[in-house]
């Protein structure tokens, strides 16, 4: 009996399971703004008027980059495997380009594609991305030139943001946010709605 109880502790204790929400909701959500960006098909598309599923994830990132784009993506990527045909339909993914210079609509397809064929991307002139992610919360570097002559693009905020079915932006989680997390977070606000 004692061996049995300690299997089951110890169970509990390694278990991938998160215990709690893991992401951070936002107690004054932030309103989704509905200014059109171009989607990878050419297509406009704006956060308030094109999010109609329970949920949307957004993330503002760059194909480029090296560390946190990548990682972040990929998590979401895993935490969609994780969920159900049902749950999944009830989820779209948005990735926004913060190098839309360099990110033009067929390089942003053939990056989310890597991800998932399903994950929907947005570029447009960079001022206008930073207007989209102002109301946000979202920085979005502006570009300025650097004393070297080039120029310093793709910065940006590094949390992926949750956006209901209101246009809302009612959650946020961090890059360091795991495919466990967004799966189990991701089933928790499909429950409540």
């Amino acid at each position: 009996m004692l061996v049995a109880v300690l299997a089951l502790l110890a169970s509990a204790c390694s278990s991938s399971e998160p215990e709690s929400f893991t992401g951070s909701r936002v107690e004054q959500p932030y309103q989704a703004p509905d200014i059109p960006l171009t989607d990878t098909s050419g297509r406009p598309y704006s956060l308030a008027s094109d999010t109609d599923k329970p949920l949307t994830l957004v993330f503002f990132g760059y194909t480029k980059c090296p560390d946190y784009c990548p990682l972040v993506m990929n998590n979401i990527a895993a935490a969609m495997n994780r969920l159900d045909d049902a749950d999944r339909e009830r989820v779209d993914v948005v990735f926004v380009t913060t190098d839309p210079a360099r990110d033009d609509r067929p390089t942003l397809r053939r990056y989310l594609d890597g991800y998932d064929e399903d994950f929907i991307g947005l570029t447009g002139e960079l001022s206008t991305i930073i207007e989209v992610g102002d109301p946000l919360a979202i920085y979005v570097n502006d570009g300025k030139k650097l004393p070297t002559g080039g120029y310093d693009l793709g910065g940006h905020s590094t949390f992926t943001l949750g956006i209901d079915d209101d246009d809302e932006a009612v959650v946020l989680w961090n890059q360091e946010t795991s495919s466990t997390e967004f799966a189990a977070d991701i089933q928790t606000l499909l429950n409540e709605d």
